[in-house]
């Protein structure tokens, strides 16, 4: 998870803060939620339905809150954080107040060019996550934006190029099954990486992108394929092994364990409300947040409740030494 502000020695300080926020039950993983305005238009997600005048209530800065919780990692997402102009301004000041904090970006694409990128790695990010459940015009009439595909595998590429570490972002959904191996390869060829989800409609209700009972069969061949390719290519899939091993599982409705992302993983909506989980209503406000306790909920598998499961293996430690 090393990036270019850091080298492998940080890794002790890193495991040094890990061990410490599990201890005191602190949340290793904050999502800021800079903006909830978004100018896609997935089916799946109702952020593009958000009043533009909402902008007047988000935050100016974060970094109160980053020093409050000064966790291990930060992921700045949305809606879509490129609509804010003052991103770069958000980001350089959370640099500051967090050190050792690894930052993350979650974006659609379909503003990020070179130069946006750019500007935003100087500004402190470790890593650009952009969204991509096909390789091809699928994926532009799935967000509405035309040409998104093609845009992002042109951008990516030139990114890593920069020695900017890119990750792409895939939900597996009822009709990209086949579509999930190609995309981690073409990631590989294209000198980026990539993590998986698994679709829920827990956001707006939408079950059209469901894994139905008879693509069970796909799936537990997909996540014996993953895994054997994982082994073999450690840094490319930034999921663990646990959480792609525990995808068929899930999807059977075997799953039923407390979910743990309260109480590792956090978001802060763009007024500095908290919840518990993306698709959760928000709580209370940051500066009154103490811990959430584990809940019964399997209304998703999103990678952060799974990797919040997981327990930390040796493979777990391979590959944060392969990112490193």
């Amino acid at each position: 998870m090393l990036s270019k502000n850091y080298r492998p020695w940080h890794l002790i300080p890193f495991a040094y803060k890990y061990a410490k926020l599990r201890a005191f039950r602190r949340p290793v993983l904050v999502h800021f939620e800079v903006t909830m305005r978004c100018n896609a238009g997935c089916d799946f997600c109702d952020y593009w339905k958000t009043d533009p005048a909402s902008k007047a209530h988000e935050l100016k800065s974060f970094a109160d809150a980053a020093r409050r919780f000064a966790p291990m990692m930060i992921t700045f997402t949305g809606g879509e954080p490129l609509l804010r102009k003052d991103l770069e301004a958000i980001i350089a000041e959370v640099d500051r107040a967090a050190p050792f904090t690894y930052l993350t970006l979650i974006t659609h694409g379909g503003m990020l060019s070179l130069e946006r990128a750019e500007s935003l790695w100087k500004a402190g990010l470790d890593q650009i996550n952009i969204s991509l459940d096909y390789l091809d015009e699928r994926h532009d009439k799935a967000r509405k934006i035309p040409g998104l595909a093609a845009k992002i595998l042109n951008v990516a590429p030139q990114m890593a190029a920069r020695g900017m570490t890119v990750r792409f972002n895939t939900v597996i959904k009822d009709d990209n099954i086949d579509d999930v191996m190609p995309i981690v390869r073409r990631a590989a060829s294209l000198g980026v990486g990539a993590n998986l989800s698994v679709y829920t409609d827990f956001k707006n209700g939408n079950g059209a992108h469901l894994i139905r009972p008879e693509q069970l069969a796909r799936i537990e061949a997909l996540t014996a394929e993953l895994l054997e390719y994982k082994a073999a290519h450690r840094g490319v899939l930034s999921n663990s092994d646990w959480y792609i091993a525990q995808i068929p599982r899930y999807l059977r409705g075997e799953m039923t364990e407390p979910c743990r992302a309260g109480e590792t993983t956090i978001h802060i909506d763009p007024s500095g409300h908290v919840r518990r989980c993306p698709d959760f209503a928000p709580d209370h406000h940051w500066k009154e947040h103490t811990r959430y306790e584990p809940i019964s909920c399997n209304k998703c598998y999103y990678a952060c409740r799974g990797e919040a499961q997981a327990p930390l293996t040796l493979s777990r430690f391979r590959d944060l030494a392969a990112k490193a």
